[in-house]
């Protein structure tokens, strides 16, 4: 949550309004796992407020309650010397992962709640140095500048085993790294030697490894000394020992964060003051990731501050000191990247799993007709409008680039793959479906290095209507069914393999048989719908060849035959198509418009199809079969009368000609 003052009815901005249901704009935010609906947060909110407020806030109710661990109204002007209790500005809060009633908070002792907030508990005795020295008031008498940011000697850090109940870490911003095994009730001091880590850092980070129980990822930070260098540290010991883990981060560019994958065993991540490293073994050696500053806003993170990293599930979830999040929203190649391996022509990853799911509202296929890539741009007249440029060095999944709005990752799977040379052609992905049957086939980028493709999930669309009588494009066919689909990437000579998984929507009761029946009708639309666009294609160069011979014909009966042509087709086009698509909207639809129609409602959602489309298809069929059969008794006659008349004269014109 944003820490925004807001208007009261009376059109006053009050003060109590500065903190919002989530806490303010700094601080953590703790969730109930077992009641997503309760959320414990902080954060700062004015001079009549508590510097350490914390909110238990109720979605159910909307009701936010004070819960915070020593509310006696200090004021902004106290010194960390007065308080009972020191908490910093962003004060560590955390719901047990073992136990879901036990919420932690901390300040320069770890309390303890198991209502809610209703009480606490100090459960340990102060883990920071608490010189003296450094609670002094801050500034002195001059410049009185005591707003809590300037609280020293507190836990900065808090962490809890994923493997062990009770085993709780906490690192202080005064340098101090203690370890506790029974909830709380002792705690061993594991702080690194000043060899390692120097005198006096920030523990700003501790992250426990998902994959091992004693060991221990920690960040550090000494620039408030004057010593950017990065300080990561690791554990393998419990903290007994420690290792500093910096190889290929400049010794300038200090560390705020770091993260290990879930997933993927030794696959870290790190955030510094300039941006994003990963590392592939376990920190033995770290690669910037993006933050290149002449780089697109679409090709890469930019130089930022880091101050936080989560991941989740395959996505990868940056929070900034630019007060944005940046999402790296598919991990499966990083977590299948092998250096020694993956250097060949051509290495296509395997997609993350993808749920099927409908979205409504979409940014569609409109913008591509937009041709400005200088110009600001503009959906719609709206009441929600967002901004936004196209960039056509991008792939089609990566447009339109918004000015002033986050961007979903793209419907659909991503494929991303590497190469090691530049395919002036493109690449090609070929889609098929476990029988073997081709879904889609894309074309894609075929740049040097690290690329991406999408699937948006469906099949192959059909032909258009010529540009003439253009009104309702299908370009792309029926969802696919949840299921693995084979991808094959084809680049030059060489080709690479992968599983594609669509997964159904967990949300959607529609039973796989009913998902195969709706794609099956919609297949049979298509079918009709492709009949009917041939046939208009093919009556509409009729229409042109009869226009260009009625031009330059002498023969009458040769003119009126050209001439019933025309007049035939003219007549039967409007059961085909809409005509005057572009003139009025005053015109009836023709076969074209309604199988359109009842492609995209029977396509609406996940349900078999109604007995009401079927009914509707079997008349449109029938109509066209109707038109199929009276062309084939009437204008077929007239064109083999009319060509052979035309090829006739055409002798007859040659022989003269030649004498």
């Amino acid at each position: 949550a944003i820490s925004i003052p807001s208007a009261g009815v009376d059109g006053a901005i009050h003060e109590r309004d500065w903190y919002a249901p989530g806490g303010g704009e700094s601080g953590y935010i703790a969730i109930n796992s077992d009641d997503p609906n309760i959320v414990i947060a902080s954060g700062p909110a004015g001079r009549r407020a508590y510097n350490d407020i914390m909110t238990h806030y109720d979605h159910r109710t909307g009701q936010k309650w004070n819960i915070t661990v020593w509310p006696e109204l200090y004021g902004w002007g106290a010194g960390a010397e007065s308080l009972k209790y020191r908490f910093q500005w962003t004060f560590p809060i955390m719901f047990s992962q073992h136990d879901p009633d036990t919420l932690f908070v901390a300040s320069n002792v770890l309390h303890r709640s198991n209502d809610l907030g209703a009480s606490f508990d100090a459960v340990s005795p102060d883990l920071t140095r608490a010189d003296p020295e450094t609670l002094l008031p801050s500034g002195g008498p001059v410049t009185r500048d005591n707003t809590g940011a300037e609280v020293y000697a507190t836990i900065f850090a808090l962490a809890e085993s994923p493997h062990e109940p009770g085993v709780l870490w906490a690192g202080s911003d005064d340098g101090l790294i203690h370890r506790s095994d029974d909830w709380g009730a002792t705690w061993e001091n594991v702080t690194p030697g000043p060899d390692l880590i120097g005198d006096w850092p920030l523990i700003s980070i501790i992250e426990p490894s998902p994959h091992d129980p004693a060991t221990v990822y920690v960040a550090a930070t000494r620039y408030k000394h004057d010593d950017n260098r990065p300080y990561l540290l690791k554990t393998s010991d419990n903290g007994q020992s420690w290792t500093l883990i910096t190889d290929g981060i400049p010794d300038d560019d200090f560390t705020r964060v770091i993260r290990a994958d879930p997933r993927c065993r030794g696959l870290l991540f790190a955030g510094t003051e300039t941006g994003l490293y990963v590392s592939f073994n376990d920190g033995g050696q770290w690669r910037r990731m993006g933050g290149n500053p002449s780089a697109s806003l679409r090709t890469g993170i930019p130089v930022v501050p880091i101050h936080d990293l989560v991941v989740k599930d395959d996505s990868l979830v940056v929070a900034t000191h630019g007060r944005s999040f940046w999402i790296l929203d598919d991990l499966n190649p990083l977590r299948r990247y092998d250096p020694a391996t993956d250097s060949g022509p051509l290495t296509l990853f395997e997609p993350a799993p993808k749920v099927r799911m409908r979205t409504y509202g979409r940014f569609s296929r409109w913008y591509e007709d937009d041709t400005n890539t200088e110009a600001v741009n503009f959906g719609r007249a709206d009441t929600s409008l967002v901004s936004y440029k196209l960039d056509r060095d991008l792939p089609e999944g990566e447009n339109p680039v918004f000015l002033d709005a986050g961007t979903n990752p793209p419907f659909g799977i991503v494929f991303q793959y590497l190469l090691d040379t530049e395919h002036q052609d493109g690449v090609t992905l070929r889609i098929s479906d476990s029988d073997g049957k081709l879904v889609r086939e894309i074309a894609a980028t075929g740049n040097p290095g690290h690329n991406r493709a999408y699937w948006d999930l469906r099949y192959d669309g059909i032909p258009d209507v010529v540009d003439e009588f253009s009104s309702w494009s299908r370009p792309v066919g029926p969802l696919a069914v949840p299921g693995d689909y084979q991808a094959e990437l084809i680049a030059g000579d060489h080709r690479a393999t992968a599983t594609a998984s669509v997964a159904a929507d967990p949300r959607v009761a529609t039973s796989q048989d009913d998902l195969m029946a709706q794609q099956a009708f919609l297949f049979e639309i298509m079918a009709t719908l492709d009949r009917t666009n041939q046939l208009i294609n093919r009556l509409t160069l009729i229409r042109r060849q009869a226009a260009f011979w009625i031009e330059r014909l002498d023969d009458a009966e040769t003119l009126e035959t050209a001439q019933r042509i025309r007049a035939t087709i003219d007549e039967t086009l409007p059961r085909l198509i809409d005509v005057n698509i572009h003139e009025a909207q005053l015109y009836p639809s023709g076969l074209h418009e309604k199988l359109n129609a009842l492609f995209e409602s029977v396509d609406s959602a996940d349900y078999a199809p109604p007995q009401q489309a079927r009914e509707v298809l079997a008349q449109l069929d029938a109509e066209l079969v109707d038109i199929e059969e009276a062309l084939q008794n009437d204008l077929g006659p007239q064109i083999a009368a009319f060509n052979e008349r035309v090829v006739n004269e055409m002798a007859v014109a040659a022989l003269e000609l030649l004498g």
